[in-house]
């Protein structure tokens, strides 16, 4: 069956499923330490948050993905697009989209769009690791955005 999604205002929305939110944003920022606990802090029942928390979500945790664009000018060697991966995976960034030229006089161009939700460091950084790569002759941004 196939689900169905309703954008609703939060003055009517039940009070229990406000406070399965409150109960879930405690557990994000680390205010609680078990469901336990912040369903007690919510002054909800274990039995409600488990019922609804995979079924409310405040807006902005839909509706807000920050991506970027890279593109790169690399010379065209084996395992050379797998290694750059590697690096961009390691910085908890998720690839969403590849796209790589054919390679022309040993050259070719891949266009990454990454997720960087995750991310664990700083686009600087992982835009210097990246330039390190021996076999990258250039890399910059395209584009990014929240989406």
């Amino acid at each position: 069956m196939e689900k169905k999604f309703y954008l609703v205002r939060e003055d009517v929305l039940p009070e229990a499923m406000k406070k399965v939110v409150l109960a879930k944003q405690l557990l994000e920022r680390k205010k609680a330490a078990s469901v336990a606990e912040a369903a007690q802090l919510a002054n909800i029942s274990r039995g409600v948050f488990y019922k609804y928390r995979d079924a409310i979500f405040p807006f902005q945790a839909v509706t807000k993905e920050n991506i970027v664009t890279l593109f790169f000018h690399l010379e065209d060697r084996s395992g050379t697009l797998s290694q750059l991966l590697g690096v961009v995976a390691a910085a908890g960034c998720n690839v969403l989209t590849i796209h790589q030229t054919i390679p022309l006089q040993g050259r070719a161009n891949v266009t990454l769009s990454v997720s960087t939700n995750d991310m664990n460091e700083e686009i600087d950084e992982l835009l210097a690791k990246l330039r390190q790569l021996e076999f990258v002759e250039k890399v910059e941004i395209v584009g990014s955005g929240v989406y």
